[in-house]
């Protein structure tokens, strides 16, 4: 049988599996669509065949509704590294909730948290956000306010949240998007006023010639550039080597500010995220996800130079919840209590683990793939070719992700949904034995996308 007669198949037998043992979910999604819009509280959340409604999470593990138990390498985005109800995020919290949940005012774990993260990302000053697009949103607004220029730069398929200075050229697909030497900015939404689009300027990913030509182009008008230093949105994208290196020169000798975003790899790629893995500090960076321990948190940190313009009024970086005492208390208990060196040495060994069964099988079966992994996260990618930037991603057929998807949690492992773009993520709290179970799940997919 050819290979996409059968991925059909496949995803129509996995697809009706699904929905047999999740009754109550669909129960509750017909509930939802009268009060939710889409019955869901995120789009992000809306996949076929339906949502996945959660009971609770323990340790490495979720529940859904109906009782059925996987090992979370979903975990919520990658914002669980701690894993599900750490005891010490726990007491954390709750001795937290006990002393009062919210003053508006600063508590001493903000202190804490801001010390130990100067000590991992090597930048002095920070401030707090409430999640990673107040992050990202803030670092874009901190950059034009010191160089009153308006025009940024992102890359090509980057996501950095849903701030309009950032939803441009996100997910677009060809010719929309323009030749490679010169991408076209696009609105990646509805809503996202044209003015808007025009001031942010697309380059690709791994490409510095494009990237020197749009900084040649445009002399004074570009506040800043903001990048995932390894990108993310995409499977896992790693930078040439040099690439960040030249990026960080090119931007300092056009007055231009750097900002990383490390949202995605803040904690989850190292202690110091990438900034610390490559040796390449930018002027501000940008965390969220696992930095609270799965509460809404944010943060940017910068040099003594660009935060100085927080600290003298230049810019108000304000928020009702900045610096909420419970995220402050869980943030703590991770940085200094759960995410020690231990802890890394445990995750590097999962994720070698990982990472040589699925080549294993990958090999034996002679499977249109290769996995990608840096510190926590990893992902099967199902391209005969490394992806290099966003248009070799483009080229990539997602009903593999989507059926190797099902695969998995029909058999009890739950990864992220939207395919070929997402990752796992592995938690501190993961065990060989949650790791077998993926291995054992994907060598059965293997073996049926073979039959």
């Amino acid at each position: 049988m050819a290979v996409e007669e059968r991925l059909r198949d496949l995803i129509d037998e996995q697809e009706k599996v699904l929905v047999a043992r999740q009754p109550k979910s669909s129960r509750l999604q017909a509930r939802a669509v009268r009060s939710l819009a889409g019955g869901t509280t995120s789009s992000w959340q809306i996949h076929r065949p339906q949502p996945i409604w959660v009971s609770h999470g323990s340790g490495s593990k979720v529940y859904d509704v109906d009782g059925n138990e996987y090992v979370d390498l979903h975990n919520g985005y990658g914002a669980m590294l701690v894993g599900h109800g750490h005891p010490l995020v726990v007491e954390a919290i709750a001795n937290r909730a006990r002393a009062g949940t919210h003053f508006a005012q600063p508590t001493e774990d903000a202190v804490v948290v801001a010390e130990d993260l100067a000590l991992r990302f090597g930048l002095p000053l920070w401030r707090y956000g409430n999640s990673g697009t107040e992050a990202t949103m803030d670092a874009v607004h901190l950059m034009r306010a010191i160089s009153s220029r308006d025009k940024i730069i992102k890359i090509e398929g980057s996501y950095h949240g849903h701030h309009d200075s950032v939803q441009v050229s996100v997910y677009q697909e060809m010719p929309e998007i323009g030749p490679p030497h010169a991408p076209r900015s696009v609105p990646a939404s509805s809503g996202i006023p044209r003015a808007i689009v025009d001031q942010t300027l697309v380059v690709p990913f791994n490409e510095i010639d494009v990237l020197e030509r749009v900084l040649r182009d445009h002399p004074g008008e570009i506040a800043g550039m903001i990048i995932e230093p390894v990108m993310m949105n995409i499977g896992i994208i790693p930078p040439a080597p040099g690439y960040l290196e030249r990026v960080r020169q090119l931007t300092r000798e056009h007055g231009v500010l750097l900002a990383f975003d490390e949202v995605k790899t803040g904690f989850t790629t190292g202690p110091g995220g990438v900034t610390r893995l490559y040796g390449v500090v930018p002027d501000i960076v940008c965390l969220a996800k696992s930095l609270g321990g799965g509460v809404p948190c944010g943060a940017i940190g910068g040099s003594d130079e660009v935060m100085s313009f927080i600290a003298n009024g230049g810019y108000d970086q304000v928020g009702t919840f900045n610096g909420n005492p419970l995220t402050m208390a869980a943030a703590r208990a991770v940085l200094t209590q759960i995410l020690d060196d231990g802890a890394y040495s445990r995750l590097d060994a999962l994720r070698e683990e990982m990472v040589a069964g699925c080549e294993e099988i990958i090999g034996k079966y002679e499977l249109p793939a290769y996995v990608r992994a840096i510190g926590a996260k990893g992902a099967v990618i199902f391209s005969p070719t490394e992806i290099q930037g966003y248009r070799d991603f483009l080229t990539v057929d997602n009903r593999f992700s989507h059926a190797h998807w099902l695969y998995q949690l029909n058999n009890g492992v739950f990864l992220p949904p939207w395919g070929k773009a997402e990752q796992w993520t592995l938690s501190v709290q993961h065990t060989s034995e949650d790791v077998q179970r993926f291995i054992t799940n994907f060598r059965r997919f293997a073996e049926a996308l073979s039959e």
